[in-house]
């Protein structure tokens, strides 16, 4: 049984009344990334039977973009639609498609880097994610090397000294890692990579940079057989 609301200054009504607005936001969100990533598998199957469609750039601009979008994402398999992308267009397209992955994830990253984390933080008590909102709000304020130690207490021991060290290695390796999905995929890596506030960042977008680059390298140098 609940005693009170955490938000006392507003009548029970109130926050309730906000409480659901806040959540049909979040579900706005969601709603438009699954719409967002339905539309992207449709145009793909489209560019495949169509040879004619493949020709049009205006379509493939578009499916690009909305591939870096989705990309961003947390919880989206993006990493396999450019895999798809690459296969259906070739290697003329390994530069385009390498550039909006590398846009997706930054992105990600950036958003992540530069969202004020009090905002984030009540977001998150409004939504009753006191749990996570807690963990955020002892994070905010911390110097990097006190982050660094506080993490290091969440880890195992055999993993803590291993990604403390080389954690920028252990960002490259997550993001390439297939089946990443269970844990963010790309997008959702590199959102928690921003919020955790321990990387640089300009190191990172060049760590995405290298990162990215062997598939489309590959498939520019030897064509898609690299990757079927």
């Amino acid at each position: 049984m609940i005693d009170q609301h955490p938000c006392p200054d507003l009548p029970r009504p109130a926050y309730l009344v906000r409480l659901g607005l806040r959540f049909c936001a979040v579900l706005a969100v969601v709603g438009l990334a699954v719409l967002g990533f339905d539309w992207l598998q449709t145009q793909i199957v489209r560019l495949e039977q169509d040879a004619a469609l493949r020709a049009m750039s205006g379509l493939m601009v578009a499916v690009l973009i909305l591939y870096a979008i989705v990309l961003a994402t947390p919880f989206v398999p993006g990493v396999e639609i450019g895999v798809a992308l690459l296969i259906i267009q070739g290697a003329k397209a390994a530069p385009f498609v390498y550039l909006a992955t590398v846009c997706g994830l930054s992105l990600a990253f950036v958003i992540g880097q530069y969202v004020s984390l009090l905002w984030l933080i009540g977001l998150l008590r409004g939504l009753r994610l006191h749990r996570l909102a807690g963990w955020l709000d002892r994070v905010d304020g911390l110097a990097r090397a006190d982050r660094l130690r506080l993490l290091q207490q969440k880890m195992p021991a055999w993993l803590a000294p291993v990604f403390l060290r080389f954690r920028y290695v252990t960002v490259a390796l997550a993001i390439n890692t297939p089946g990443n999905i269970a844990v963010g995929g790309g997008g959702g890596i590199m959102l928690v990579a921003g919020l955790s506030r321990l990387f640089g960042t300009t190191a990172t977008l060049l760590v995405i940079a290298l990162a990215t680059a062997p598939v489309p390298l590959a498939v520019w140098l030897w064509g898609v057989d690299v990757v079927r």
